[in-house]
C-alpha cells in the first residue's frame, strides 16, 4: 500500500515508524514531515489544511489510505474531503471532531447520553462569566471552547485567576478558540487517558496512558502540551475502563450515531478517576502527543492493520495483542518553554543512540540545516524506550536522554512517579 500521514510532530513520527514496519507498507510518505522522518519516510510539502490540496497530492502519488494525526486537518474537514475522492481514511469527519473542536458540544453530547462529566456554564460575554465564577469560587476550571492546540485550559485554584483567564479568553488570547468559554466544577482524582478505535458502530479500546502536563518536576509550573507519558496507566484499571467504557464510551458513539455524524477514528477519551469510577474530562479526535509514542512504541506493525480495520468498518473482528510490558517518553524541549524560546540551536548524539523496538527517539519539532539536525519548536524530541517494567523503561529512556548534547534542551527527570 502507498500510505499518506499528515502531520509534523511526534506523534506522527510514532504512527509512521509503527506503519513502516507492517509489510502491507510499500510507499511512505508523511506531510510535512520533520528531520525524524525523514530518515524512515519521504516528507511532503503541502497545505494539510487543505482538503482539496491533500486530495490532490493523494491522486499524483496513488496513495492507497491517509492516516490524518493532528487535530487541525479533521477539524478543517479533510477526512472529508479524501473520503468523498473515495480515498480510505483513518480519522473522523469535521462533523465528529466536534467533540474535540468543541467544548460545549461534547457537554451537549454527554448531556444527551448521561455521560457523567463535571457540572458546566457556557458563556459569549466576560461579564456573565465573571459573575457565575464570583458566585462558584474556586477551584474551578475556564476552557476556552475551541482547538487552543492543547493550552486553552485554566485550573484555577483561586478566583482571582479564574477571573484573569475569562479575560485572557474573551480578550483573544486564544484567538477564535475562546470567542465561547466553558466553566466547570474542578473535579478531583487522577487524570488518565484512554484510548479507543471505533469505526462508528463498534469499539475496541486499544490502551491506557497517562501523561504529564505541568512543565517541572512533581507537577509543578505551567501547563504545556505534555512533558513526558508512560503506558499502561495502573490508575485505569481493567473494572474502571470497562466501566468508562460502558457509562461514557458507547453512550457517546451510539449518540453520534443517532445524529447522522458516526465517530471514525481513534477516540481519546480524558478521565478523571476517583473512587473507583471515572468520569470524562474531555475528548481529542486524535491520537495524544506525547501518549501516541508510548502506544506505538508497545503496538509496532499491528497498528496498522488495526488502523486499516477501523477505516474499513471492521473493527468487530479485529484482534489486538498486547505485550505485558511498558512504555515510557520524556519529551525534552527547548530551554524557556512553554514560554517564549530560541529556535535552531543544534542537537547533538542523536545518530548514536539505538533505533530498535524498543528504545527510539521520535522528533517533534526538528529541522536538518547544513546536514545538521536543528530544533524547531518548543517540545523537541520523545525519548522512548520500553521494558519489562515502567522502572526499567524508565531506565532506558534517561540513559538515552543522557546521551544526547544539547545544552539549550531541558526535560523532566520525573516521568512516571506517580506510578513507581
Amino acid at each position: 500500500m502507498n500510505i499518506l500521514i499528515l502531520g509534523s510532530g511526534g506523534r506522527e513520527h510514532a504512527l509512521a515508524w509503527a506503519v513502516k514496519q507492517n509489510p502491507k507498507t510499500d510507499r511512505l510518505i508523511v506531510a510535512p514531515g520533520n528531520a525524524g522522518i525523514a530518515l524512515l519516510a519521504e516528507c511532503a510539502d503541502i497545505d494539510i489544511l487543505s482538503g482539496s490540496t491533500v486530495v490532490t497530492f493523494c491522486e499524483e502519488n496513488a496513495i492507497d489510505f491517509v492516516i490524518v494525526g493532528p487535530e487541525a486537518p479533521l477539524a478543517a474537514g479533510v477526512a472529508d474531503a479524501t473520503r468523498a475522492a473515495g480515498i480510505l481514511t483513518f480519522g473522523p469527519s469535521a462533523a465528529a471532531a466536534k467533540l474535540e473542536a468543541s467544548k460545549s458540544f461534547t457537554k451537549e453530547i454527554c448531556d444527551a447520553c448521561a455521560a457523567p462529566t463535571a457540572a458546566y456554564a457556557r458563556f459569549t460575554e466576560a461579564a456573565p462569566a465573571r459573575a457565575y465564577v464570583t458566585a462558584q469560587g474556586a477551584p474551578i476550571v475556564v476552557k476556552a471552547d475551541g482547538l487552543a492546540a492543547g493550552k486553552g485550559v485554566i485550573v484555577a485554584m483561586t478566583t482571582d485567576e479564574a477571573l484573569a483567564a475569562i479575560d485572557d479568553m474573551f480578550g483573544g488570547e486564544f484567538g477564535a478558540a475562546g470567542a465561547e468559554v466553558v466553566i466547570e466544577e474542578f473535579m478531583t482524582g487522577e487524570e488518565a487517558s484512554f484510548f479507543i478505535l471505533t469505526d462508528g458502530e463498534n469499539a475496541l479500546p486499544i490502551g491506557t496512558a497517562q501523561d504529564h502536563k505541568r512543565v517541572g518536576d512533581g507537577d509543578t509550573g505551567p501547563n504545556t502540551g505534555g512533558m513526558g507519558a508512560y503506558s499502561p496507566a495502573p490508575v485505569l484499571t481493567d473494572a474502571i475502563a470497562h466501566q468508562a467504557m460502558e457509562d461514557i464510551v458507547l453512550p457517546t458513539i451510539r449518540e453520534m450515531a443517532r445524529r447522522g455524524t458516526p465517530y471514525q477514528g481513534v477516540l481519546y477519551a480524558g478521565l478523571m478517576i476517583e473512587n473507583g469510577r471515572a468520569r470524562l474530562v474531555e475528548y481529542n479526535a486524535r491520537f495524544g502527543d506525547p501518549e501516541c509514542q508510548v502506544l506505538m512504541m508497545r503496538l509496532g506493525a499491528q497498528a496498522l492493520d488495526l488502523l486499516l480495520a477501523c477505516a474499513e468498518g471492521r473493527l468487530g473482528d479485529a484482534k489486538l495483542h498486547w505485550a505485558h510490558d511498558h512504555a515510557l517518553t520524556v519529551v525534552m524541549a527547548s530551554q524557556g518553554y512553554p514560554g517564549s524560546y530560541t529556535k535552531g540551536s543544534v542537537i547533538r548524539g542523536l545518530d548514536a543512540l539505538p533505533e530498535t523496538s524498543s528504545q527510539m527517539v521520535f522528533h517533534a519539532g526538528t529541522t536538518t540545516r547544513d546536514g545538521q539536525i536543528t530544533a524547531t519548536g518548543g517540545r523537541v524530541l520523545n525519548v522512548t524506550a520500553r521494558g519489562a517494567t515502567l522502572a526499567e523503561a524508565q531506565a532506558k529512556a534517561y540513559a538515552m536522554v543522557d546521551a544526547i548534547d544539547w545544552p539549550e534542551g531541558f526535560c523532566r527527570r520525573d516521568i512516571g512517579w506517580r506510578a513507581l
